[in-house]
């Protein structure tokens, strides 16, 4: 009789303990979401693409951020971007980006006006981003950067001064071309565009021009 009373009981208790977590799937899966949906574009980043190669740009953003982006050797001297090679090392480094967007970094086709992103991409997804084993790791065909809760055991790395908005990525030079996009053809850069949680949001693009050796 009283093994009866408590059987009922038990598998109450089991379907409290499943609701309860998938309320809290369900919440999690909507902090997630409702930002991504949600967000509003803050505008252009304001840069102007360099018509020579430099590896130094700065731009004042519509959100009235003054953003700043270099390139250099890995001996921290600037970059040479007129001549890259696969397989060169080069750090990019910025300043005065929103930390609340995340960014990924990487040589991307330099779009025809400044309402579109860069794209498409040369290296692809940045390794190890879909597993969660990227973190920390150096020197990628692209990086990807945030300080989201939801998405940071999935990137490289954070930002390193959330409230100056302060990066380092190391870049490793991939080839030349992939599928849709030819760098020896068509003009690229190395580049920083707000990542998936704010795909339209055009305020995070900088662009330094690259070109690869013959």
């Amino acid at each position: 009789m009283i093994a009866s009373r408590i059987r009922p009981a038990r598998r109450r208790l089991v379907l409290l303990v499943l609701l309860v977590v998938a309320i809290l799937v369900l919440a999690g899966a909507l902090a997630v979401l409702i930002p991504i949906l949600t967000h509003q574009s803050a505008g252009s980043s304001g840069q102007e693409v360099p018509e020579r190669f430099v590896s130094e740009a700065t731009a004042s953003g519509a959100d009235g951020r003054e953003r700043r982006i270099t390139a250099e050797t890995p001996a921290g001297d600037p970059a040479r971007l007129d001549a890259l090679v696969p397989g060169d090392i080069i750090a990019v480094r910025g300043g005065g980006f929103d930390s609340a967007i995340g960014i990924y970094v990487a040589i991307c086709a330099i779009p025809g006006s400044p309402d579109q992103r860069p794209s498409p991409c040369l290296g692809g997804i940045p390794e190890g981003a879909q597993t969660g084993g990227a973190a920390g790791e150096e020197a990628l065909s692209s990086v990807w950067i945030t300080d989201d809760w939801a998405w940071r055991a999935f990137a490289t790395r954070g930002y390193e001064d959330a409230d100056r908005g302060t990066f380092s990525a190391w870049i490793t030079v991939p080839e030349p071309v992939v599928e849709g996009l030819d760098c020896r053809e068509t003009r690229c850069a190395i580049a920083t565009r707000a990542d998936h949680t704010a795909g339209a949001d055009r305020v995070q693009d900088m662009l330094l021009p690259v070109a690869y050796a013959e």
